[in-house]
């Protein structure tokens, strides 16, 4: 019989016609029909059990699979039409809750359940993009660092502008604040800020985008909240404009919002924010989170033990720098020299720093602002800083 024309049973069973005559060792048998020493036993053992009829081909369904009962599948549908939409990992874990007697189905059965209710639409994966090397560092700990964001405004069905102001702790991914605000005005955020501080205390860092009211195109790109911050001994953090993968973790929270918002939105300014309260509330004390091994962000977050001031301290610098006070017009009068710093710094106290042969760099806390050469004052001693 021709080679090309054997079939599967044929060949098991010229295998153990070949084998009971003894013509080859085992080795040289297996290699012959191009199977291993371990088939080769297999299929002989299969013979001496039961004959040429144990040698078919046998199913290769689990012995221990069993259908998914109709109460989970039905709760697996539930769960995802929940308005966060969650995926296999934490239906499994929001199961393991609800039928805690019950075996509860694979991830690979939960995709397969939802998949055939047409529940799962494939999505085209984008290509990771790798962050650039720069100063952002990431947190272990709670309140090492916080996110800060304003998710896209909308208007409520009076008419009014909602700005969401949105505030998370990195490591936790704990929801601190979630407030719909009617802009993005200094005064609005910080008094957001100033309640978050009060409630669970100052963390060390603060990153957000270089928008208003976190940045300026002033010096240092500082604004009145972030100088505010640096008094308090907060360190703000600025992702690189256009590289939103940077602050990663808040924008991921960002689409989970949007996706519960719903449409169209509240009647007013007040119902939306018992909307965003009531998402906040769940995100936090419900929803399972991946990077938190399928825990709550709640679970896992605890307040800052640096409380909030009843006073704004001083800045504290070095004992070898130089210290000026920013004058209302914007300068600092230092050495004879007349040095530009900004108005927006003006009553906070600077340091002085030499670090060349007349060269000086100016700090305002840990943020260097810029730096002079002492020998290029001209004959007024006016100077800009340089960056």
């Amino acid at each position: 019989m021709p080679w090309k024309d054997v079939k599967p049973m044929d060949e098991k069973v010229l295998f153990i016609v070949d084998y009971l005559r003894q013509v080859d060792s085992l080795s040289r048998l297996c290699e012959r029909y191009g199977i291993s020493r371990k088939t080769g036993y297999k299929w002989i053992e299969r013979y001496g059990q039961g004959g040429a009829e144990a040698l078919a081909e046998r199913s290769r369904k689990r012995h221990t699979q069993s259908e998914t009962p109709y109460a989970i599948k039905q709760a697996i549908l539930q769960l995802r039409d929940h308005r966060d939409a969650p995926g296999p990992k934490k239906i499994q874990a929001l199961l393991g809750r609800q039928f805690a007697q019950e075996e509860i189905p694979s991830l690979s059965t939960i995709y397969n359940v939802l998949k055939r209710a047409g529940q799962i639409a494939p999505r085209r994966r984008n290509r990771k993009v790798s962050t650039l090397p720069g100063p952002l560092r990431t947190a272990a700990q709670p309140n090492e660092l916080w996110s800060a964001d304003y998710k896209g405004q909308f208007k409520t069905m009076d008419g009014r502008w909602c700005y969401p102001l949105t505030v998370m702790d990195h490591a936790s991914r704990f929801l601190l604040g979630c407030e719909g605000l009617p802009g993005t005005r200094h005064e609005q955020t910080k008094e957001v800020f100033e309640r978050l501080f009060q409630e669970y205390g100052l963390p060390e860092r603060i990153r957000t985008d270089n928008g208003v009211p976190f940045a300026s195109i002033g010096v240092g790109n500082l604004s009145r909240l972030s100088v505010w911050w640096i008094r308090l001994g907060i360190r703000p953090e600025r992702i690189e404009p256009g590289q939103p993968q940077q602050n990663g973790r808040h924008e991921r929270m960002h689409r989970t919002l949007k996706r519960s918002l719903g449409q169209p939105p509240e009647a007013d300014l007040k119902r939306q924010q018992q909307q965003l309260d009531s998402f906040r509330q769940y995100y936090n004390e419900q929803r399972p989170h991946e990077g938190l091994a399928l825990q709550n962000p709640g679970s896992c977050y605890s307040a800052s033990s640096r409380p909030y001031p009843r006073r704004l301290p001083e800045l504290e610098y070095p004992s070898y720098f130089d210290r000026a006070k920013v004058h209302g017009s914007g300068v600092v009068y230092w050495s004879s020299l007349t040095i530009y710093i900004g108005n927006l710094l003006a009553g906070e106290q600077v340091g002085i720093e030499a670090i060349g042969d007349g060269v000086w760099q100016v700090y305002f806390g840990p943020i260097a602002l810029g730096r002079f050469d002492e020998r290029k004052g001209g004959e007024r001693g006016y100077l800009n800083l340089k960056v």
